[in-house]
């Protein structure tokens, strides 16, 4: 049973993940990770400490659990300038926090790291409206460049031909070619995949989001690794290199989200961040791809309309993950592994980390820390 730990400040409970029923247990681990979230309180992905708050949880955690393999997700810039217009100099400060708090955790830690920016932003261009059509248009969480149609009508097709800011309308057919699906993988895909030219994303009748201001830049096609642990090509060789390293030395993954060639710091190379037309955006796609090492597209497919699968889903505090990811690092790998974020429960999902720290928000609101056990026979 995979155990979760929210703690609001005044109070801590222990669920079941899975069921999301109340439990009581009690052991080494738990009582660790019940003290770790009572010193650190989450100040919001949108605060100014939280990537603060990322190496200090990993750094308290590292000295209570010594893990071998560690995932670290710095996100407040990637919020922040998803949501925030800022000036010029005002990013510059903020991505300099970033890297500072990065860096911090390798000098404390000592962990050896392959470091990975998810890809650059560009400002927001406008909308493309796709509410009004005779089929259904919709969007998942994190996605700006692509969008779903289900059951569209001749009418609809034609006029999304002539729409000049849409870059191309797939059919599920050259998505499942294009990444080698099965038949089962097919039928949780759109009929079509709506992709938007730079600058511009969708609006359709699933948003539930805030309004951005930022959204993944073209340049994302490829994203900047850092490491000296070899040479990556290609998003899907990064495992490898943790892999391998990790059969020597500790070792931390750490994902500097919002971040990509234009702006990434550190010495790195340009990896490919997809195949052909399609890269991947921030989101459970490119994380699962580089924790798996294989292109995760159809775990949750773009603008797939899975509100039948979520209805009576397990997993609750999971967003709409109805399941444990498999393939992953941290559930492939038999030593102690860490993983600390502040993207939600991407942090407990993604890696399949031993155990994980993360904020508990939710569309930007903070209800407190969530501590993840899945393991605790290490």
């Amino acid at each position: 049973m995979s155990l979760a730990i929210i703690d609001a400040r005044e109070w801590q409970r222990m669920f079941d993940l899975r069921t999301s029923e109340r439990v009581e247990q009690d052991g080494p681990i738990i009582r660790m990770a019940k003290r770790v979230l009572q010193r650190h309180p989450f100040p919001g992905d949108l605060g100014a400490q939280s990537n603060q708050w990322v190496t200090d949880v990993a750094l308290d955690c590292i000295r209570e659990y010594d893990p071998r393999f560690v995932y670290l997700t710095y996100a407040q810039q990637y919020y922040q300038g998803r949501y925030r217009v800022m000036t010029p100099l005002e990013r510059a400060d903020m991505l300099a926090v970033a890297v500072a708090e990065v860096d911090r955790f390798l000098e404390s830690s000592g962990f050896t790291a392959v470091l990975v920016g998810t890809g650059d932003m560009i400002d927001l261009r406008g909308f493309i409206d796709v509410t009004k059509l005779d089929g259904l248009a919709f969007t998942s969480n994190w996605s700006a460049r692509y969008a779903g149609l289900h059951a569209p009508s001749t009418r609809d097709l034609q006029g999304l031909k002539r729409e000049p800011n849409i870059e191309r309308i797939v059919p599920r057919e050259q998505l499942i070619a294009l990444f080698k699906g099965t038949e089962a993988q097919a039928r949780r895909v759109p009929e079509y995949l709506l992709v938007a030219k730079e600058g511009f994303t969708f609006k359709t009748a699933s948003q539930i989001h805030r309004n951005v201001v930022k959204i993944p830049a073209a340049s994302a096609r490829s994203i900047p690794v850092s490491s000296n642990l070899g040479m990556a090509k290609d998003i899907t060789d990064i495992r490898g290199l943790v892999d391998a390293s990790l059969k020597e030395r500790k070792t931390a993954l750490i994902l500097v989200e919002g971040m990509g060639l234009s702006e990434f710091p550190w010495p790195h190379a340009a990896v490919a961040n997809g195949r052909q037309w399609y890269f991947h955006e921030p989101g459970d796609g490119q994380y699962l791809t580089i924790t798996s090492g294989e292109h995760r597209v159809f775990d949750y497919p773009t603008g797939c309309n899975n509100y039948d699968e979520m209805e009576n889903q397990d997993y609750a505090l999971s967003g709409y993950f109805t399941s444990l990811p498999e393939k992953t690092i941290g559930r492939d790998f038999p030593g102690r592994s860490l993983a600390v974020g502040n993207r939600s429960m991407f942090t407990h999902m993604v890696p399949g980390a031993d155990i994980s720290m993360e904020g508990f928000a939710r569309n930007l609101y903070n209800q407190g820390t969530m501590a993840v056990i899945h393991r605790q026979d290490k």
